[in-house]
């Protein structure tokens, strides 16, 4: 019994602690960055530092991470990656084999992402590579649920979903999906029935992002897999129709701030940008040593994540000198729309 308290405190010192930043990252002044998720023995050679891959992150309301391995979408083989998803508590923390278990959340599932947060419910997509089958799941309460997608219920049938990558919510509780393989977003309604089955057409789209009625979908273009170089392609979809918002390298992750500014992750040009509304990026963030980002997202701004004192922060998630097996998640702390509104004055 003893035991076991000592180890529940050691814990809650472990992720209440600050973490030492190693990020190498130029910011602009008023920024700051920390680390906010690392781990410890996940390297069989021991020498290096971080989580495993982790390509997916969002928050829910209270500040909880959610965050997934990188899985095998975009790999082919034998083996599928079957693992749950990991959940951190506002304050991040530190993983260990050890305490890798409290950290995991819902049921193992194959190649999962995750893609949204709806109330208490994850948004979940996972890929059957062998059989082109995608899945739309919700986890609620440690138990996932078939949202949309699956084996369809005709024999025969087309499937709905065939490689559902990001998700995205309306404000009418409508979801945005990005099917990859499908070339299509798709918009279901709240339960997962189909509203529109080709909102938008675009060559391998991956990332969805919504702030108001305003919809941003980030596509991989030509590129096989999204760490490949290539011309990727972010589309900005609203009442006034569809335009291409930017033109250039693949987002790897991207997301918008409460003003409605678009942050996105460029891992082959190892920085961060802002998107600006006629087609050009400012360069946010910039890596250094071998770093890179792999994916981004803001943490909601709300009453608990203001306790926390992370609300609006922007979190990455890094892969470190080149050790793409391996990752960080940072936490940068700072005024994003003054700074957004200060070099679009210029």
């Amino acid at each position: 019994m003893e035991t076991r308290v000592l180890g529940a405190v050691l814990l809650i010192v472990l992720m209440l602690t600050p973490l030492t930043s190693r990020a190498e990252v130029r910011l602009p002044p008023g920024f700051t960055a920390r680390v906010y998720v690392t781990g410890d023995g996940f390297d069989e050679g021991r020498s290096a530092i971080g989580i495993p891959a982790t390509s997916t992150i969002v928050f829910d309301a209270a500040g909880t991470l959610y965050a997934s391995r990188s899985g095998r979408r975009y790999l082919g083989g034998e083996v599928e990656d079957i693992w749950p998803i990991y959940r951190f508590p506002a304050g991040g923390g530190r993983v260990s084999h050890e305490s890798e278990r409290r950290f995991l959340y819902g049921p193992p599932l194959p190649n999962p992402q995750v893609a949204a947060v709806r109330g208490s419910e994850v948004l979940v997509t996972t890929f059957d590579r062998d059989r082109v089958i995608g899945v739309l799941y919700r986890i609620v309460d440690g138990r996932a649920e078939l949202l949309a997608g699956g084996t369809p219920p005709t024999r025969g049938a087309p499937p709905l979903l065939k490689q559902p990558e990001g998700v995205a919510l309306a404000p009418s509780g409508d979801i945005f999906v990005a099917d990859r393989q499908q070339n299509v977003v798709l918009r279901l309604d709240a339960a997962g029935r189909v509203i529109d089955p080709r909102l938008l057409s675009v060559t391998r789209p991956r990332l969805v992002v919504t702030r108001g009625e305003r919809l941003w979908v980030a596509a991989d273009g030509e590129a096989e897999a999204p760490w490949q170089r290539g011309v990727g392609e972010i589309w900005s979809v609203g009442r006034e129709g569809r335009r291409l918002a930017l033109r250039g390298p693949i987002a790897a992750g991207m997301d918008v701030t409460g003003n409605g500014h678009l942050f996105v992750a460029d891992r082959q040009g190892a920085r961060v940008v802002v998107a600006g509304r006629d087609a050009t990026t400012t360069s946010f963030a910039t890596f250094t040593e071998g770093d890179a980002p792999r994916t981004l997202a803001f943490a909601p701004v709300s009453e608990a994540t203001r306790r926390a004192g992370i609300a609006g922060d922007l979190f990455v998630v890094v892969i470190r000198r080149g050790t793409w097996s391996l990752n960080e998640i940072i936490r940068i702390s700072g005024p994003f729309d003054e700074f957004v509104q200060a070099v679009t004055a210029r």
